[in-house]
């Protein structure tokens, strides 16, 4: 029985499904996993090194273009949960888009996320190397490049729930940095009494609150949205979460205002507490050193490091889980060979591990010796990959909510309001945020690039289509 055939079929009451393990996958993540495994995923070395740009594009507005991407990610998350409640299987929004828009579109956002993710750990892979080799810089990086990627594979050759525990701690050290960060940066912006405040001067200083217009928060949204995509990954775990009815909804909630608050509070105080043209310039790569250094932090370029490091790791772990289900989810639907669907007797897809660790390995090896803006190009198809992705799934939802009985819809326990209105608003603005990476460095080719791409995979579609037709 395919994903498709399962996701049409009636929900299990929440109490069945937790006895169950559909696609011989195990049903033992919990909540409290669900929740930091989409956090780690969420929040990579993009809030702490990426920032930096997206400081460059907007000045202090940026806290408006984190705003604006928060408003997007909310509206995801409550699609999300609607159907993966109804429909708790792996392949998550791959599964939703074959069942209610077409074939075609539940194997092109299976694949596209699919690769995203492959391009995403290669980079991850690489920067861990790099960050490691900060303390030991007389050891080639390549071979901690190596070292990392094995010590990952096995991690996720484990039983699901030991992976969601290792997973868990990552998270919690990004996490912490980043509440450490958060009040070091208000003592240091309210002084409390023990020393001058640095104050909120540094929001309207240096050419203003809104030093390149409204134009430079649309174009920063272009690198912000992406610092939230990752709420996805609730879906897509669906298929081994214990009591879907419940700990997804939950998970959800949990890790969308999380974000908010993490990314919001966190991007303003930095503006608050370092002037954005200081931030921006940061030889060092991240405005959170540098907000660091301000704060006269002993070893703060060292701590960052760290952090970073960890949160390359946790990025690593969790789009190596990531890929794997949905590769394993393409041969479970037969767009992909049989051999990807089988599960080892642990309830890991092994076979589907290791071929996103073949492609794990083409991309380490791409970022390595191939040209900079080689590889550049393919992180920009990534990042077009998943607004593709992100597109697809609203427009299920669509779909989704013509088909469902509104009774059923009534009963959801995590609901979008107000329906089509903000489902239909989430659409325009990546349409939007789609045609503006054309004009924002790094990202011009972006769209470009991933449409030659979903072209390419969308041939192989309609021949294996008609292959089997014949």
């Amino acid at each position: 029985m395919t994903d498709l055939q399962r996701a049409a079929g009636t929900p299990t009451p929440a109490g069945d499904l937790s006895q169950t393990e559909p696609e011989g996958l195990h049903r033992r993540l919990g909540q409290r996993q669900l929740t930091m495994m989409a956090i780690g995923g969420a929040i990579g070395v993009g809030l702490f090194l990426g920032s930096r740009d997206t400081v460059r594009l907007a000045g202090p507005a940026v806290i408006l273009s984190y705003l604006l991407g928060a408003g997007i990610a909310l509206i995801m998350s409550y699609v999300l949960a609607e159907m993966a409640v109804v429909h708790p299987v792996a392949g998550a929004f791959g599964v939703y888009a074959e069942k209610y828009l077409n074939p075609w579109a539940g194997f092109s956002v299976r694949a596209s996320y699919g690769v995203a993710q492959i391009i995403a750990i290669g980079a991850e892979v690489t920067a861990a190397g790099i960050y490691i080799s900060y303390w030991l810089p007389h050891v080639p990086q390549w071979i901690w490049v190596v070292l990392v990627s094995a010590a990952l594979v096995a991690l996720n050759s484990m039983q699901v729930n030991r992976l969601g525990e290792f997973e868990y701690w990552f998270a919690m050290i990004k996490v912490t940095a980043i509440l450490a960060f958060i009040c070091v940066g208000l003592y240091l912006i309210f002084g409390f009494g023990l020393r001058t405040p640095v104050g909120f001067a540094n929001l309207t200083q240096h050419g203003g609150f809104l030093p390149n217009g409204w134009k430079g928060v649309w174009l920063s949204l272009t690198i912000t949205v992406t610092s939230y995509m990752g709420v996805e990954i609730i879906a897509v775990t669906a298929g081994e979460a214990r009591n879907p009815e419940t700990t997804i909804p939950r998970a959800m909630r949990n890790i969308v205002y999380r974000l908010i608050i993490f990314y919001v509070l966190a991007i303003t105080i930095m503006v608050t507490m370092v002037p954005w043209n200081q931030s921006a310039a940061s030889v060092s790569g991240s405005p959170f050193v540098t907000a660091f250094a301000s704060a006269n932090i002993r070893f703060a370029a060292g701590i960052m490091n760290f952090v970073v490091l960890t949160a390359a790791l946790s990025s690593v772990n969790t789009n190596l889980y990531l890929a794997t289900r949905m590769l394993f989810s393409l041969g479970r639907s037969g767009f992909a060979p049989q051999w990807m669907a089988k599960v080892s007797t642990n309830g890991v897809p092994h076979r589907a591990l290791l071929a996103s660790t073949a492609g794990i390995i083409a991309a380490i090896l791409l970022a390595i010796f191939a040209p900079k803006n080689a590889f550049l190009m393919l992180y920009g198809t990534a990042v077009a990959g998943m607004l593709f992705v992100w597109l697809v799934v609203l427009n299920t939802h669509l779909q989704f909510r013509k088909t469902i009985p509104t009774e059923r819809v009534a009963a959801l326990p995590m609901r979008l309001r107000a329906h089509p209105l903000f489902t239909v608003i989430g659409i325009l603005l990546l349409l939007g945020i789609s045609v503006t990476t054309f004009f924002v460095g790094g990202l011009e080719w972006s769209v470009p690039a991933f449409s030659v791409f979903l072209a390419m995979i969308s041939i192989v579609y309609w021949i294996r289509k008609i292959s089997l037709a014949l």
